[in-house]
């Protein structure tokens, strides 16, 4: 059974380039526009991975992984951040509120898929 991916982004093209990338190493993806759309996803279906964006309107990544740690069926799933942001306080405030790891943009595709697998059970 493939697993399943929360692509959060408020780029278009990030989140395409993201949800191909997966889909052609055979994951299910799910998108979400920015952290309050993505919400909809936490309904009980099974979400193996999130990836999420940090700076986004409406609802930005840490006030999202806040949410999804709210969420006892997701409180383990692994959440890597995918932003330009490298700063050391930045990176402290998400991994806090429940990040697991770290990618910065613009990311190598193999990378991606190295982390994923790093993190993925």
């Amino acid at each position: 059974m493939s697993k399943n991916i929360l692509i959060v982004d408020d780029s278009e093209s990030i989140r395409e380039v993201v949800s191909f990338t997966l889909k052609n190493e055979g994951y299910e993806v799910k998108v979400g526009v920015d952290g309050k759309d993505a919400l909809k996803f936490l309904d009980g279906s099974a979400i193996d991975l999130i990836i999420t964006d940090l700076h986004m309107p409406v609802m930005d990544g840490i006030e999202f992984i806040k949410e999804v740690r709210k969420t006892d069926q997701y409180k383990r799933v692994p959440i890597l951040f995918l932003t330009t942001e490298s700063q050391a306080a930045k990176k402290m405030e998400a991994k806090e509120a429940g990040a697991t790891g770290w990618i910065i943009k613009p990311f190598v595709p193999a990378k991606l898929i190295g982390a994923l697998k790093k993190v993925l059970r």
